[in-house]
């Protein structure tokens, strides 16, 4: 994380009822013309914009129809259409806060990242381990193949705060779930969060 320049100020695409975590994937097809130029621009740039949760309608003033906290992604595809359309495939880095909304053809804010920590250090194999138990209660009814893939990502991550959020972008579907979950501010808390919810599941 520490090699990438994540810019003060970026694009976002605002979108209902979807949240990206941190280190999951977001397809996307830009086809509005402000997110066509907001593309264009990151492309030309750092290749990151945001995304975050449209609240309601979109209004003239973002800060009370957009959430505060999204997503900073990084553009890791992107190919235009015949028709100046794009279809890209949007990497989640880190959460930010959107702390002023700027003048701009599209959406456009001035961001602070927000790292995700797991506290006290001490306990991260005991988190680990409950993340995994609770990843197993979710995935119980999947396909052999398909829990072993999983089990096979999921044992290579040795920081619960990531595990936590692969696992809330893989497997919590709930819109509202998700945002609470993205602005949950302690990784300790949304870790003991997703293993209750995982398990309630079983």
């Amino acid at each position: 994380m520490s090699s990438l320049n994540i810019p003060e100020v970026c694009g976002v695409m605002l979108l209902p009822d979807c949240t990206l975590f941190p280190h999951g994937g977001l397809p996307l097809h830009t086809f509005e013309s402000r997110y066509r130029m907001m593309l264009a621009d990151a492309l030309q740039g750092s290749c990151f914009f945001a995304v975050t949760r449209l609240l309601g309608k979109e209004t003239d003033d973002l800060s009370r129809c957009a959430s505060p906290v999204g997503t900073m992604g990084l553009v890791r595809a992107s190919r235009e259409l015949d028709d100046g359309t794009s279809n890209l495939l949007l990497h989640g880095v880190i959460r930010v806060k959107f702390m002023d909304w700027l003048d701009s053809p599209y959406p456009k804010a001035r961001i602070i990242p927000v790292p995700s920590i797991f506290e006290p250090e001490s306990q991260a194999p005991g988190a680990l381990s409950a993340l995994h138990e609770a990843a197993g209660h979710v995935t119980r009814g999947l396909p052999t193949e398909v829990r072993e893939a999983l089990v096979n990502m999921t044992d290579q991550i040795d920081d619960p705060s990531i595990l936590a959020d692969v696992m809330a972008q893989q497997f919590l579907h709930d819109p509202d779930e998700r945002q609470d979950l993205l602005e949950m501010e302690s990784a300790a808390a949304r870790v003991a969060w997703i293993c209750r919810k995982f398990e309630a599941l079983s």
